[in-house]
Formats: C-alpha cells, sequence, structure tokens
C-alpha cells in the first residue's frame, strides 16, 4: 500500500513538474514575450555597440596624443564645424572670397544662354508636334 502511494504521489509530482515546464515555454513563445526578448536584446546590443565606440574613440585619442608627444607636435588643433542643435538656427558667418583661378568656373556664376537671332524657322519649336499618332 505504501509502494502504491509513494507511485502515485511521485506521477503526481512528475506530472505538475511537467506541466509547469510546459507552460512555460509556451508563454515564452508567445509572440509578445518573443518581441519583448527581441526588444530587450536590441537595446542591449545598442549598449554595447555605444561602449565599445567610447572605448575606440578613448583609444584613438590616447594614441594620437602619444603619437603628437612622440613627434613632437604640440600646436593647438583647429576647431572643428560647430554642431546644429535640431530646430535652432545657426547665424551664417562670412566666408572669404578668395580670388578664382584662371579656366575656373566660380560657382553660383550665371552664364548666359546662347541667343538665337531666327526665331521663324523649324529651331523655334524642334520635334513639338500636336500629333498622337506618331508612334502608330
Amino acid at each position: 500500500m505504501f509502494r502504491r502511494a509513494f507511485w502515485f504521489t511521485t506521477g503526481a509530482a512528475a506530472g505538475v513538474w511537467a506541466t509547469t515546464k510546459v507552460q512555460r515555454k509556451i508563454r515564452s513563445l508567445a509572440p509578445d514575450a518573443l518581441a519583448v526578448r527581441a526588444a530587450d536584446k536590441a537595446v542591449e546590443g545598442g549598449h554595447r555597440l555605444r561602449e565599445f565606440a567610447l572605448d575606440v574613440r578613448a583609444g584613438m585619442a590616447q594614441r594620437e596624443s602619444e603619437l603628437k608627444d612622440a613627434l613632437g607636435l604640440d600646436a593647438p588643433e583647429e576647431p572643428g564645424p560647430v554642431p546644429r542643435l535640431p530646430g535652432r538656427r545657426t547665424a551664417s558667418l562670412p566666408r572669404q572670397q578668395s580670388a578664382p583661378q584662371q579656366g575656373t568656373p566660380q560657382l553660383g556664376a550665371v552664364h548666359p544662354a546662347p541667343r538665337r537671332h531666327d526665331l521663324s524657322g523649324p529651331e523655334a519649336h524642334p520635334h513639338h508636334s500636336n500629333d498622337r499618332n506618331e508612334d502608330h
């Protein structure tokens, strides 16, 4: 009798354990759970990528300073472009105009179009036909 009660209890416990495991697995494979898990992995990957980029920048700055010290280049760097913030306008600074080189066109220069003296011939309206049956 004790033997039967032992095996009955063991079977019931194994059934409860198996049912619990199956239910957890089903819940973990639900679309909502998969979306949450994928989002968490993406955020974690983004954090790792950001940390990697910061480490690379720090290493680059360190190596650059080592190379400058080794080469004796202690001149101050030129300031880079000022970053623009979204929604804010920056005042445009006047640019220095240099003399154009001979033979190179200036940007923004307006070149007059060639004039036609005779606008009455076929050149006045080239290939503008109102006939819709041209291709047939």
